[in-house]
This record gives structure tokens, sequence and C-alpha cells, in this order.
């Protein structure tokens, strides 16, 4: 079943253009069109910004963090809690524009809406605590008094891609933004008016406008020049670009969060039911059209329910519905250009050379979009082609078949990648010790990636060459934050004082045996450990 093209009438030139106008720019400026990946028709242009307008959107976004540092937590908190609700007000607007600058479905549009709302309430209700001053353990008991506090890092910069324009950009800012930061953000050209969208929300909410500043144009001209600039720089993308980006910000000893590629494992274990798996497996692998960091393109699928699960995975692949319109219908929308289109069929192709069978799919469909590719899956990939080891970032998936969870787990860890994978069994607890055997950062259990992406209050992010740092999570805020130890001596000094030398540091030793006994009593559990009738 497949759906017709949308249209993007809605897309008002004119409301187009006054939503650029948030975009930080000097001077005249050469522009990069922007267009609907579901026509192809351009939709209207943003500046290419420059090391000079990266400069001024820094410098405004810090003389408007001096403001902002020293509001109350609360009054940051409920800018915050306002954006919450004007952002499910104004939700139709949203979706319809991310439908337009990425070709996705709506129903791939809503779950951004509703992720950057849940990011919204629960860094709004975990900030206060969060920042928090902390008292530790002094160095001498009573006498020394030691309180961490935590400050922010100053300006964040955020590079964000394209495929998830809203969550990729918003959900980071907003820990950072209640933390006391200042955002300077540079979203993908491709989906710059649906950045904009959201800080006009953020605004309207009451953030101040030049503490979340947007600058337009490529990574590769802007990435240097606002890395240089700012505190913090937060990436996601390809792992090649975030390379670069480490690198650069390593050369500038800059804290940094990088949530980079997958190729990303599903293993279906014997005591799976295949209806089931199958059913998870379809939306963990189309999703989005595939163009998702966290979505499955490796199957690992047991021999004694094989059989049963490619029968139930390739109809139910088959009956998704191809398209890409406004509103609710199709359930795969389209690639985002003609450059992720090229890149899925070189794959398609490579493996089909090489010896690979198609079971489904496998065509580019320009009838219903330019950028369009019909959910596929392939069966007999071998390691020469390109599908099986890079990362496809399109509707394209492998299946493999196992002979034991050993073999499962082997080859779902034999990869550079380690971003997100999934289990699917019938015993729970199996599933969870499996997955503990996973090396990627987010494991799944009876579920694709949803399960660890919404439990907001968890971290998430990428082992290897997945990325380093952590979004999500109590880390996901206070890696925006420097901690700062506020240390208080009272009554004696630290040192030997009037005592001679060699008595101070007779005298150390034995108090360092107490001590430690105290420390030992301290975390006794029960009496016997206490007395040290330790079995």
């Amino acid at each position: 079943m497949y759906h017709t093209r949308m249209n993007t009438e809605w897309a008002d030139a004119d409301r187009l253009a006054a939503l650029r106008e948030g975009i930080t720019v000097v001077g005249d400026r050469d522009e990069m069109s922007v267009e609907a990946p579901a026509t192809g028709e351009e939709i209207g242009a943003v500046p290419a910004c420059t090391d000079e307008d990266v400069a001024e959107a820094t410098e405004r976004a810090r003389a408007a963090r001096a403001d902002w540092v020293e509001r109350p937590i609360e009054e940051r908190v409920a800018a915050i809690d306002r954006f919450h609700d004007l952002l499910l007000d104004r939700r139709s607007d949203v979706l319809d524009l991310i439908q337009v600058e990425t070709g996705k479905t709506r129903r791939d549009a809503v779950e951004e809406v509703m992720d950057v709302a849940v990011n919204a309430r629960h860094y709004g209700n975990r900030a206060p605590k969060l920042l928090e001053s902390e008292r530790r353990s002094g160095a001498i008991p009573l006498a020394t008094k030691a309180v961490v506090r935590r400050r922010p890092v100053g300006v964040v910069g955020l590079i964000s891609p394209w495929n998830y324009p809203v969550v990729l950009t918003v959900s980071d800012a907003l820990p950072a933004l209640l933390a006391g930061n200042a955002v300077v953000c540079k979203p993908a050209a491709e989906t710059t008016h649906v950045a904009l969208l959201a800080r006009e929300l953020l605004i309207e909410a009451g953030v101040p406008g030049d503490l979340f500043q947007v600058v337009s144009g490529s990574g590769e001209r802007l990435g240097e020049p606002l890395i240089d600039r700012v505190d913090f720089v937060g990436f996601t993308g390809s792992t090649a670009v975030g390379r670069e980006v480490a690198a650069l910000a390593g050369r500038n000893l800059l804290p940094s969060s990088l949530e980079l590629g997958g190729k990303n494992p599903l293993l279906v274990l014997d005591d799976a039911d295949p209806e089931s798996a199958a059913a998870g497996a379809v939306r963990a692998s189309f999703a989005n059209a595939g163009q998702l960091c966290i979505s499955t393109e490796r199957l690992y699928v047991h021999e004694s329910v094989y059989d049963a699960f490619v029968d139930e995975f390739v109809a139910a692949t088959r009956d998704l519905s191809l398209g890409a319109e406004i509103g609710f219908g199709a359930d795969v929308g389209s690639l985002q250009s003609q450059a992720q289109l090229d890149k899925v069929r070189s794959h398609v192709e490579d493996a089909v050379e090489h010896g690979a069978d198609v079971l489904t799919g496998g065509r580019a469909r320009p009838d219903l979009g330019p950028y369009c590719f019909e959910p596929t899956v392939l069966a007999g990939v071998t390691p020469e082609m390109d599908a099986h080891d890079e990362e496809t970032f399109g509707p394209v998936v492998s299946l493999y078949e196992v002979g034991s969870v050993d073999e499962a787990v082997g080859r779902a860890n034999d990869s550079e990648y380690g971003l997100n994978a999934s289990v699917w069994t019938s015993d729970e607890p199996r599933g969870e010790r499996v997955a503990e055997r996973i090396d990627c950062g987010t494991v799944n259990v009876n579920e694709g990636y949803a399960a660890a992406w919404a439990s907001v209050d968890a971290p998430m992010g990428g082992m290897g060459d997945s990325g380093i740092g952590r979004r999500h999570g109590d880390e996901g805020l206070t890696k925006y934050t420097e901690t700062q130890t506020v240390a208080t001596q009272r009554f004696a000094p630290i040192g030997p004082g009037p005592l001679p030398d060699n008595l101070w540091a007779a005298g150390l030793v034995p108090a360092l045996r107490a001590w430690k006994r105290v420390s030992e009593l301290g975390r006794a559990r029960t009496w016997t450990n206490l007395l040290g009738w330790r079995s």
C-alpha cells in the first residue's frame, strides 16, 4: 500500500522568512537552499553563516547568560514548564514543519514532540535537586567542612543533525539552559526552520532571545569557529565527523559529548515468540525510514525460530505503507536527500552484486517521492559487502541465522560500534543476562529502542566508535556543569601543628588504622562481620 506525495502549501514563505529572522547574521551572506524531501521542492533558503556570525552569536549568548545564571532555579524551571505546554499546544505546526523539512511520517514526528515534552518535564523536576550544593565528608571529621557546588560551564555549542531536528536540538538544550548556560546551536542546514520554530517557542515561554542563538550553514565551515569559542560542545552525527569534533575539542581542552554512528544488533533467542519479535523488529528497523542512530540494522535469529521469524518479519515488512504526506497514514516516509538515497541504493546493489538475496523491497520509488526507498530485508550478507559493517542509515536490514546465544552475542559484539541493541525472549531474566553481555550503551529487552530511549531518567549514549558522553539521566544535565569544592577548616589545622614532625608522623599510623576500622564498622552488615567472624 502506498500513499501520494504531500503538498507544502501550508509552508507560507512569509512565515518561514519570519522564522529566519532568528538566525544570527551580521552581514549579507550567500544562501543555502532548503527543500522538502517528499517533493524535492525548494521551500526557502538560509544564510551560509561565517566565522563573524559565529563570533557574534557567541558574544550575544555570553552576555545574555550573565543575567540568566543569576535567576533563581525556580524561574528557569518555570520558563521550561511553559515551553512544555506551548510545545503541546502548537504541536500541529511543529509536526507539519518537521514533516516538510524531513519527509518523515507523522508518527515519527509525534515521537519527536513527545520526546522533547518528556525531557522538559523530567529536567524541570530534577534540575533543582541536581544543582543543589552537596555536603561531602571532610578531611578531618567535624574539623573540616567540604561542600561541592555545581557551576554552569558557560556557553554550550550544539551541532545537531537533520534526522531528528527537534529532539537532537532542543532536548539537549533544555538541561543546558536549566543549568544556567547559554546555547549556540548549529542545526543541519536542511532542518534549520524546525530549530528556529523551537527557539521561537522557548522565547515565548520566557527564555531570553539572545540566550539561544542559531547560526546556519555547513558544519564543515562553522564547526571549528564554534568549537573555538564555546565552553562545551555537543555533537550528534557520523563517527567520521565526530572524530574531527573530538580532535578540535581536545585541542582546546573542551569538554564534549558525542553521539555517533551505530550498526545496531537485534537478537532473537530460541524461546522468543516469532510473531511478537518480528513485529518489534519491524518497528526497530524501519522507524524514520531507518534514519535513526539507534535503529536496528543487524538481525541475529536462533535457528530454531529462524524460519518462522523470517516469514513473519518479511510479511510484516512487505505490508508497510510507504509515502510522504502531511498527516497520519504512511508507515515509512522519505529519505532526507539524494545523498541518503544514493548511499542506501549503493549498499543494496553492492550486496546483491556479491550474492546477497533481497527478501523484500530493494527499490527506489521516485513515483512516490524523489528520495523514497522501499523497506528492504537482505539475507546472505557477508563481510565483503558494504552493508555488513558500514552503517546504512536507511530502511535496510540484514538477517543472520545463529546456532546459540553465545554465537549471537559474539556476532553482535563483532563491531566497532556500540550504541544500541535489542534482545527478544520469553524469559525476562534470561534476556537481561544476555543484555549485560552486549557491548552497547543501551540494550532493550523485548523492545527495539524505545524502552531505553524513553527512559529519560537513565543515561543514553554509545561505546566504542558510537561516541563518548551521555544524554538523558542525571548525566544529561550535570555534564553542562563544572564541580567546585569549597573546603573550610575549623579548629585544628591539617598538619603537625605544635607537635614535632616525628611524633606527628608516628601518630598518623595508629590513627589511620583506627579510622579504617571505624569505616569497616560503618559498612558492616552484621555483628558477625563487626567481630571479624567472617566465613
